[in-house]
């Protein structure tokens, strides 16, 4: 009430945002601080020059997500709070530092899926699409931007396909700067699996990111939901074109077939990665000429074991 009745004063912004910010270590106060969430963005928004305000709203907000998430609690942030943090996004977008710490909300934020909708109905995906172009250095900013993306692109209400399909060349250039960083190539795989799957790829796009997706493969085959989710986006690119099977096949660095393989051992205790092997196996023998090399190649045998791994799935 004290924040509300001064809108226009900083100090008592910046007063209320640090009063607040002293209850976070008490467990009883959570539920009355998750009620404040709407308070302190509009503080951020109206004082928006205010970058030492901005950054601590900014600690606040993720200090109450994470104590959100850590407990199970989903935070439907409405579009008022949604376009509130779009405004801040738009007015700090030079501000490296200030965004990392942006991006890291947002990507909390679009955890839920009522928040992920509201921020694809403010418009943001094209400012996440200039933060990674203009950030592309960072691992930080681009982990949670193509986490986000992923979220965004995942909604069920996609209208704005012209803008997602806008998405694909800075998701693929994420994940080939980043080819090494597990984390930021995981999350830009995700972003690709969700691109593909809203049917944002063009025939030009198969090939390259069948090979890029490989390589994702090929440098992390340690990470599980990396191989998971590279593999079901692959099985969406497959299903949209054979071009995707043959550029798996015949990949330059290697059969993308003993890649399988190889990922398949490496997890054969992981239900989700053997799920999603035989998924993309399933897309990929639909086209004659590649059954007949996945037959050369003894798919079957590996198919057998998978079955016999997990005969009650």
């Amino acid at each position: 009430e004290f924040m509300q009745a001064s809108w226009d004063i900083e100090e008592v912004q910046a007063k209320g945002i640090q009063h607040l910010a002293s209850f976070v270590k008490d467990k009883s106060a959570f539920p009355f601080l998750l009620k404040c969430t709407e308070v302190i963005t509009l503080a951020m928004k109206t004082h928006i020059d205010s970058l030492d305000l901005q950054v601590e709203g900014c600690t606040l907000l993720l200090e109450i997500l994470s104590q959100a998430l850590e407990q199970g609690v989903m935070m439907a942030l409405d579009e008022s709070v949604a376009s509130c943090l779009l405004h801040i996004v738009r007015k700090h977008l030079e501000n490296e530092e200030f965004l990392s710490m942006l991006c890291t909300l947002l990507m909390m934020v679009s955890a839920s899926e009522v928040a992920a909708e509201n921020l694809r109905k403010v418009g943001i995906i094209p400012d996440l699409l200039s933060v990674l172009r203009r950030f592309l250095h960072n691992d930080k900013i681009c982990f949670s931007c193509c986490a986000v993306l992923w979220s965004l692109a995942g909604s069920e209400n996609n209208a704005d396909q012209a803008v997602l399909a806008s998405a694909v060349p800075v998701a693929s250039a994420v994940l080939q700067k980043h080819l090494e960083n597990g984390v930021v190539a995981e999350s830009a795989c995700s972003a690709l699996w969700a691109l593909s799957l809203q049917g944002c790829l063009t025939d030009s796009d198969y090939e390259p990111t069948a090979a890029l997706l490989l390589d994702a493969l090929r440098m992390n085959p340690e990470r599980a939901v990396l191989v998971k989710n590279g593999c079901l986006a692959l099985a969406s690119l497959v299903r949209l074109s054979e071009t995707a099977a043959l550029a798996i096949l015949l990949d330059s660095k290697g059969s993308g077939m003993e890649l399988i393989k190889d990922e398949y051992h490496l997890h054969f205790d992981e239900p989700g990665v053997a799920e999603a092997l035989c998924l993309l196996m399933n897309e990929m023998v639909q086209y004659d000429e590649v059954l007949l090399d996945m037959r050369s190649q003894k798919m079957e045998k590996l198919l057998s074991k998978i079955k016999l791994q997990f005969p009650f799935s």
